[in-house]
């Protein structure tokens, strides 16, 4: 099963989903991870309170990126309110495979969802990683 996951891993990271940037968002943050100096950017377009468009940019490792591909995948059409809801665990279970023993993984791939939050609750607000 592992091999399943990571073969979708890499799919999404050689071709990621809803890449690249949105002209004029209503949402846009940037995140980095120091430990290994994965970035993410998160732009997201919001009509009556409902996610319509979502783009991500950045660099990283294929967990990153992949994980910022899956995420947006499930954001497109989500009520803003259930976005801020949107949980690690839940994330976590997308990408698949067991990253609990190790604390560097987890931030990478934990790194889209944190750039979701600090748009959606504006930089400063939004929760660390232990809280997402």
């Amino acid at each position: 099963m592992d091999d399943l996951y990571r073969e979708l891993i890499l799919e999404h990271y050689k071709h990621p989903h809803n890449h690249g940037r949105l002209e004029h968002p209503d949402i846009s943050a940037e995140e980095h991870n120091p430990l290994c100096g994965d970035r993410i950017r998160l732009d997201l377009r919001i009509e009556h309170d409902v996610i319509t468009d979502v783009r991500f940019d950045g660099r990283g490792c294929a967990i990153s990126q992949a994980s910022a591909s899956m995420l947006t995948d499930e954001l497109i059409g989500m009520p803003v309110e259930e976005a801020k809801r949107f949980s690690k665990e839940r994330l976590l279970d997308l990408i698949g495979i067991p990253l609990e023993h190790n604390p560097v993984r987890i931030k990478c791939a934990l790194l889209a969802l944190k750039t979701l939050k600090a748009g959606l609750y504006g930089v400063g607000h939004a929760p660390d990683d232990d809280d997402l």
